[in-house]
This record gives structure tokens, C-alpha cells and sequence, in this order.
């Protein structure tokens, strides 16, 4: 099952049921009129919405209508808990190796973890708006899942019984303001603005054997200006999102609609290429000795998706420009 959220002047915006080809969706609002309604009562939500799929995939849907992805918001516009993780152990083992940074204790057994703000999440073909180009801006490629209620303690193994839909993400990022943030111990702030999403949330079924082990088996295709700039695959993350998931849950309940994030897809294989800017200027600077490439500037575009194997996207494509905040 394929859901996305439809901007219709609200800040929650409006559920509805996409087809798998993208092509249809179906007002989902007479189940649950958002996702976070939908994801607090989903036991009793999710048969229901089911329905509504298997009836738009099979056309049968009499009231079904043609699917914008530009007037999707994220799916989940705005959480209650947005926790991001670095699963991708070769993307800290680059920045350590590049900048000299002193090694973490135990980052091989501890994911790390960050707490993001999750009040004002943008859409799939909204502009990112910046105050200034002088501040890093970076694209980050993620996956990301939504759980209900998990509880405290929960284990690596219950927690993925908790994960209920996967997204994909631009954790946009502002790398000039990141040393300070990082060196304080509070953790970010001004460097990891609002973040967008691909206009679809899907049921793990939905990737088949490509959802396994809590990871997502696939590339996430990343192009900058129209360029390929990376392929990592999922598949590589160190740390699967059962294991994220328990650790943002050790001290905590975490509440339903919270989202968890696999941090910067990445792959020691330099073929992959990267799903960041901050990380080709790593490699840069180890192999060459200097970082060679910039981080955007306004009018830039930055292009995200996830193919199956018939080549068919998955989330919805991200693609979306950035420009100079105004006023």
C-alpha cells in the first residue's frame, strides 16, 4: 500500500491511497483524514485502507483521480519526533578519516543518533528555501520509517514489528554551521533545517524481498543539476532500523508517528558514488587533498529515487530546487 498526503490548505494536509504505478490515488479522509491520525489507530485503520488500495490498484475505484506528486506535501507533514541515525558506518569512517576527527567509542556496537525538528517538513517538488549560500548547503539521501507506539526497552527484534510504513528523505544539511553544533554537545540545530520527503509512504510489502533484515535492498538514485552524483545501496546500513529503532526507545517511549532515519546512505565502494555532497568532498580530500567539489547554490536541483527491479519508483521521486529565502 502506497499513502501520500495532498495539500489542501491545512497544515496536516489529506490522505489518500496512491496506485503501485503512481498514476491514481483515491481520498483516503472517510478512514483517516491524515497520516498521524491514521498511524495512532492503525490496527483498526490499516485493513480499512488496504481496501481502498486494492480497489484503486485492481480500477475498480469509481471516485479515483489522476496523482500530482506537486501537490503532495510530505507524507507526514509534521512529527511529533523526527530521530535520525548513521547506519552507514563508511560515511563517519570518511569524515573522520578526512578531517582528522578523533574516533567515537564503541560506534561499532552504539548507533549514533541525532533528535531533528519535525514541525515543518517540505514536499516532494517544494523549494528548499535558505538564508544563504555561504552556509554548506548539502543534500542528504535517507530512508526513513514511521512506527506506532513502541514501548521502552523494546528490543531490536519486537521493535521492527513496530515499523508500519518506509519513506525516503532529503535531510537537507548546512555544512558551514555543523563544526560548531557538533563541538558544543548539543547536538544540531541551525545546520539541519526542515528536511523533505518523497511524495509516498509505503507498507514494507511493498519493496517484497527488497525489505529484509530491517533494511531496504535497494539504490537510492541521486542526480545534482541533472547529473549522476550516486547509487549507495541500503542494504549496507551497519546497523538495521530494528536496532535504531530500540535505541531511540532505551530511555523512552517512542510515540506513534515518531520517525526514525538511516543517516546518509552510503558504501565504502567508490563506484556507488554518494548520496551527499559533504562525502565526495571527503573523498576528495583524502585522495587529492583538497575538497574539488562545492555545496549547491540557489537554483540548484537535486534529484532522489528508489527503483525496483522493473524500474518502477517506489516513493515518488524527489526533485526539487533550492533558493534564497525571502523576507
Amino acid at each position: 500500500m502506497k499513502l501520500a498526503t495532498l495539500k489542501n490548505a491545512s497544515r496536516d494536509g489529506q490522505l489518500v491511497v496512491v496506485s503501485r504505478d503512481l498514476a491514481w490515488a483515491l481520498d483516503a479522509s472517510s478512514v483517516a483524514p491524515t497520516l498521524q491520525q491514521a498511524i495512532e489507530n492503525w490496527s483498526s485503520v490499516e485493513p480499512r485502507l488496504q481496501a481502498l488500495s486494492s480497489e484503486l490498484n485492481a480500477g475498480t475505484a469509481a471516485d479515483a483521480f489522476a496523482f500530482d506528486p506537486a501537490q503532495a506535501m510530505a507524507p507526514l507533514p509534521r512529527a511529533y519526533q523526527w530521530c535520525d541515525g548513521s547506519a552507514f558506518l563508511s560515511h563517519g569512517a570518511l569524515m573522520q578519516k578526512a578531517f582528522n576527527l578523533d574516533p567515537i567509542d564503541g560506534v561499532e556496537h552504539t548507533p549514533l543518533m541525532y533528535q531533528g525538528a519535525g514541525d515543518d517538513f517540505i514536499g516532494p517538488r517544494d523549494d528548499i528555501a535558505l538564508p544563504s549560500e555561504s552556509q554548506g548547503i548539502d543534500f542528504e539521501g535517507e530512508f526513513v520509517v514511521l512506527v506506532d507506539e513502541v514501548s521502552m526497552g523494546c528490543d531490536a527484534q519486537q521493535a521492527l514489528q513496530h515499523i508500519k510504513l518506509i519513506l525516503q528523505i532529503n535531510d537537507v544539511s548546512l555544512r558551514a554551521l555543523a563544526p560548531r553544533e557538533m563541538r558544543t554537545g548539543f547536538g544540531f540545530l541551525q545546520a539541519k533545517p526542515s528536511s523533505s520527503f518523497a511524495p509516498l509512504a509505503i507498507t514494507p510489502d511493498e519493496l517484497g524481498d527488497a525489505w529484509r533484515d530491517g533494511r531496504v535492498h535497494l539504490p537510492l538514485q541521486v542526480h545534482w543539476n541533472g547529473q549522476w552524483f550516486g547509487q549507495p545501496h541500503g542494504g549496507q546500513m551497519n546497523f538495521n532500523f530494528g536496532q535504531l529503532i530500540a535505541h531511540a526507545a532505551l530511555t523512552r517511549r517512542l510515540g506513534a508517528g515518531t520517525l526514525i532515519g538511516s543517516g546518509t546512505v552510503s558504501n565504502a565502494e567508490r563506484s556507488a558514488g554518494s548520496a551527499c555532497i559533504a562525502e565526495r568532498r571527503a573523498i576528495e580530500m583524502i585522495e587529492q587533498g583538497a575538497a574539488q567539489t562545492g555545496f549547491m547554490r540557489f537554483g540548484d536541483r537535486v534529484h532522489m529515487d528508489v527503483l525496483d527491479n522493473d524500474g518502477q519508483s517506489l516513493f515518488g521521486a524527489i526533485d526539487q530546487r533550492v533558493v534564497q529565502a525571502q523576507g
